[in-house]
């Protein structure tokens, strides 16, 4: 109670980070169980029967110490505890038709190193690593009934004893889960963390004795209480921060007076003309929708909704059903144009051989099911496709470049199959229309600008406080600017006044904090209202658009903006590589596609558009789609440009 009294009257002065240290102790149950066989259970004493079987429960407690920083997703961690693997062997029948009965009471000094991971920098986390145990105890207890035909039998003794050869140190590991829960308030100087955890320590390692068979698995369940101290962050209030601040830095927020919930769109969606297959299957993936022949009559591009792969990702749902129907769509436009062709192009890590399998199981399928002419499709194989993602020396995620290179490429010279102002056999599929409803767009999002981070701060968080006390956190960030979708802060709520507090560390290693306020309401677009949706595709690591897209853009994309729009144009990398350099990256995209409409318009006379540019990166909370398979990190290397009309 003293502690948190006194961290409660330092709160109201100071504010203060996330710890990276902390201290505190750990209780759970172990549920121990017993394999094997054990019977001679010292040199004095070895019972009739031999015991196979049991459970039971062992207390385990312990104090620990833990580092994670609250901008990484790994820590690590240690323990030194008590660990008691006590258990009882089911009862066993001797020979006299007796019952048996043996509880062990084994003990150890446990030593457990741990190496954590918070997969998405929250409270819950993964841990594992290995376990030292030294022996502490090792004592047991043999009882043996009466015959229960002679219930006036006198009773044999117990017999209580200390097992013999009993390791006095062992190896072994374990793997686990927690979850971080707050008791106090973050940035109180004293912070207070409770996690639940449960841990699996298997067999292997855990052989107590020297002789037989014996072994024990145990399933741990429990719970820590953790304590931390922050660092103080001086705040404006306080006559000190202004030795510290960074005169350079500069705090602002601009949140739009009405933030969209949804708008309707029509959006023009690229086709990419690969399909990608998993590691060693030449097989078409289940997540690829393959229709029945009874099926092909009544498939419909613009009606994809109906067919929805099995394993669809949940970011970009209309999307990606669109993509995975590229063989219908495909099958679709080559039975409705006779006169067109194919190639389809297999390139695999294993050679030719392996690429013309794959490239020969999409070829059946097109015969099979749309009844295309065998003569209309050719097929080839390669080691690399024609534009790999995996090029000499790679070093970095070299395992997800190689799934993108694992892929059928669709080459055609057919005009009915490709895009407008293409030809030749790298040409693109022509693109799909497709109806949606874009959830939280881009107009909504709440830009949040720290200027001179990049050369002031090391890194830097948001804190937003609402009128009733609820806060939220967003970051930690390195970037300058930052947006965020409008509905992820109002919520259900329609409006709001909010206080937005920027937290950042200076590379010097002191604390900087600014705070500003903004009004947020949110909006339903009118009916009538429809913006409009292009996409770029890029290939690995350019900044320059595919040739193709040049005079798409100019002459396809530009003459469609209406007088007075807003064109916000946002890019986008995939996962692979370093974060602040994607972040680079997708900006030098979205100025790329930008300029060539700006030119493209101004060359036209027209000066009536409104830009708005922005990177993105690899971020995964916004990103357009997720990054579990190479198509989906193909479709993220892409720069979306959307039109909103004046009104």
């Amino acid at each position: 109670m003293l502690v948190f009294a006194q961290a409660t009257l330092q709160a109201q002065t100071y504010q203060y980070s996330r710890p990276s240290w902390w201290f505190g102790g750990a209780a759970g149950a172990n549920i121990n169980f017993f394999r094997g066989s054990t019977q001679n259970l010292n040199y004095d004493f070895t019972p009739p029967v031999v015991f196979r079987e049991g459970v039971g429960a062992g207390l385990y407690l312990a104090p620990l110490m833990e580092y994670h920083h609250p901008s990484s997703r790994w820590g690590v961690g240690l323990q030194i505890g008590y660990d008691s693997r006590h258990s009882s062997y089911d009862q066993v029948i001797s020979a006299c038709n007796c019952p048996a009965d043996l509880s062990t009471n084994l003990s150890y000094l446990t030593v457990e190193p741990t190496v954590r991971f918070a997969p998405n920098k929250t409270g819950f986390y993964l841990y594992g690593g290995p376990r030292l145990a030294f022996n502490l105890e090792k004592a047991f207890t043999y009882k043996l009934g009466i015959n229960p035909n002679y219930p006036e039998q006198v009773a044999t003794p117990d017999v209580k004893g200390e097992f013999s050869n009993i390791n006095s140190t062992l190896l072994s590991f374990q793997v686990g889960a927690g979850y971080d829960i707050a008791l106090s308030p973050e940035y109180q100087r004293t912070q207070v963390v409770l996690s639940p955890f449960v841990a699996f320590h298997p067999y292997i390692g855990q052989n107590p004795r020297s002789v037989e068979t014996w072994n024990i698995s145990t399933l741990r369940a429990g719970i820590a209480l953790k304590f931390g101290c922050g660092q103080r962050i001086i705040t404006a209030s306080a006559p000190v921060i202004m030795e510290v601040a960074d005169p350079n830095v500069q705090f602002s927020v601009i949140s739009p007076r009405n933030i969209p919930v949804e708008r309707r769109v029509r959006e023009t969606f690229p086709l990419r003309n690969y399909v990608f297959f998993d590691l060693g299957s030449t097989e078409i993936p289940e997540r690829y929708i393959q229709l029945r022949q009874d099926q092909v009559k009544d498939f419909k591009e613009d009606q994809l909704e109906v067919l929805v792969p099995k394993s669809l990702s949940g970011r970009s749902r209309r999307s990606m059903v669109v993509y995975y129907n590229v063989l219908n769509i495909l099958g679709d436009r080559m039975g409705k144009n006779p006169n067109t062709s194919i190639n389809l192009v297999g390139s695999s890590e294993k050679g030719l051989d392996d690429g013309k399998a794959m490239a020969e199981s999409i070829k059946r399928y097109l015969i099979g099911t749309f009844g295309i002419a065998g003569s209309r499709i050719g097929i080839d194989g390669r080691d690399k496709p024609k534009i790999p993602s995996e090029q000499p020396g790679s070093t970095v995620d070299v395992d997800l470049l190689r799934a993108g290179d694992r892929r059928v490429s669709i080459e055609s010279n057919s005009s009915d199959l490709l895009m407008e102002f293409q030809s030749g056999p790298n040409a693109s599929l022509r693109p799909v229309e497709i109806n949606a409803v874009q959830e939280a767009p881009m107009d909504s999002y709440v830009t949040i600008t720290v200027a001179g981070a990049k050369e002031a701060l090391s890194s830097w968080r948001l804190e937003v406080l609402d009128e009733n006390g609820r806060l939220q956190n967003f970051g930690p960030y390195t970037q300058e600017v930052v947006r965020l979708p409008g509905k992820s802060i109002l919520g259900t709520k329609s409006d709001g006044d909010y206080k937005l507090t920027m937290i950042g560390q200076t590379k010097s290693g002191k604390a900087l904090q600014k705070t500003t306020s903004t009004h947020m309401v949110l909006w339903t677009p009118p009916e009538n209202e429809q913006g409009i949706r292009y996409s770029v595709i890029y290939e690995f690591d350019e900044s320059k658009v595919i040739n193709i897209y040049d005079k798409y853009l100019t002459e396809i994309v530009a003459p469609k903006i209406p007088i007075g729009a807003t064109v916000i144009v946002h890019g986008y990398t995939d996962i692979i590589g370093n974060e602040v350099y994607n972040q680079t990256l997708s900006m030098a995209r979205a100025n790329d596609v930008k300029n060539i409409l700006a030119n493209s318009l101004a060359k036209a006379g027209r000066k009536d558009v409104k830009f708005e540019v922005y990177g993105f990166g690899e971020d995964e909370i916004i990103s357009p789609f997720n990054n579990k398979y190479p198509e989906e990190r193909f479709y993220n290397r892409t720069v979306l440009i959307d039109i909103v009309p004046k009104e």
